[in-house]
């Protein structure tokens, strides 16, 4: 699929917010009021900032740090989420490609061209936006997105028992423990599939 393709198929989320205009002055150009697209190296900072405020005050631990993430948006920003709001980014995800049946250590840190799986690093809302379904509202338009990706055949991740819900209300299954542990932090590995939705697909535009 194009980049093209793909640009179009985020292209409906933009909404515009028009601020009322006085008499005798000219309209002005306005940032989208909520956008999502695929992230940058430049958005790394943002990104940062918003994931080192929901995991370290929570875990002591980030999934991707500044370094890390500037890694995964220079080899595969396709595979990474936005949503800003009045040109601010508000909540993200960030994925690479993975090529075995779990994941391990080398995950963590690898993207694998190859790969049919995309492996789910992190999602996180910035902390004034949360509350309002904003993580379940990207990750179905992720999920979306990456049905659009035909190389996809599944997406994985691993998190906290006390998120299992949270992911299997997005349609993610429990795999079972995840080999990977971060200190004395351990966590679950959910699988979705994304290839078997093949009406959708053809209802997608993409």
């Amino acid at each position: 699929m194009s980049v093209a393709s793909l640009q179009q198929f985020l292209k409906p989320v933009h909404v515009h917010m028009r601020a009322p205009v006085s008499p005798g002055r000219q309209r002005r150009h306005t940032l989208p009021a909520s956008e999502f697209r695929c992230l940058s190296p430049e958005d790394a900072v943002s990104v940062f900032e918003i994931e080192r405020e929901a995991f370290i005050s929570v875990s002591g631990e980030c999934p991707l740090y500044l370094d890390e993430v500037r890694h995964f948006l220079t080899l595969c920003p396709e595979l990474s989420l936005g949503w800003f709001e009045q040109g601010r980014l508000v909540a993200f995800i960030i994925g690479s490609l993975w090529d075995q049946d779990k994941l391990n250590t080398d995950a963590l840190t690898l993207h694998k061209p190859h790969g049919t799986t995309v492996h789910i690093h992190v999602l996180a809302v910035h902390r004034t936006f949360r509350q309002q379904g904003k993580g379940s509202i990207l990750m179905w338009r992720y999920l979306q997105y990456l049905r659009c990706l035909p190389f996809v055949r599944r997406a994985v991740l691993m998190c906290e028992d006390f998120l299992v819900p949270f992911y299997e209300k997005s349609g993610f299954k429990v795999q079972g423990p995840c080999e990977i542990t971060v200190g004395p932090l351990t966590f679950i590995e959910m699988q979705y599939p994304v290839r078997g939705h093949a009406f959708m697909r053809r209802n997608s535009g993409c």
